[in-house]
């Protein structure tokens, strides 16, 4: 078993610490020429596949970078939005490699609150099934 991540979150639910194990999934790198037979849509400030999984490229992966030049979220490394830098025919052939993002700053803070929720859950549950045993025990017919 491998440990990806750690995570250590305060009683208030704020996250101290947090260190990725980043080993690069599968990227896949593909020559594409016009028109796209991928489609792509803006998800969460990247550029995503949402529809047409093909050649290890699956849907979710994100767009990595464009003829070798790693891209800048949704726009490429000078200053283009990637949805219409691939519009443009005379752009073709491109060179796209697409993998798994990492996760934003913000995604690890969100990971982090759902953990501390999750931990909260789950000692009001113990706290309960407790209270519930006792009842049993001095029920009626003891």
């Amino acid at each position: 078993m491998a440990i990806f991540s750690v995570y250590v979150v305060n009683k208030a639910g704020g996250l101290i610490y947090q260190y990725d194990n980043y080993v690069p999934r599968a990227e896949a790198e593909k020559t594409f020429s016009y028109p796209l037979d991928l489609v792509l849509k803006i998800h969460d400030e990247k550029v995503v596949v949402s529809f047409g999984q093909r050649d290890g490229i699956r849907v979710g992966h994100a767009l990595l970078s464009i003829n070798g030049v790693d891209v800048n979220g949704k726009f490429t490394a000078d200053g283009k939005e990637i949805i219409e830098y691939l519009k443009d025919s005379t752009n073709y052939p491109v060179s796209i490699r697409f993998g798994r993002a990492r996760l934003s700053s913000n995604e690890k803070l969100m990971l982090a609150s759902m953990f501390h929720s999750c931990e909260l859950f789950d000692q009001n549950l113990k706290g309960a099934l407790e209270i519930a045993e006792k009842a049993a025990n001095f029920g009626p017919g003891s």
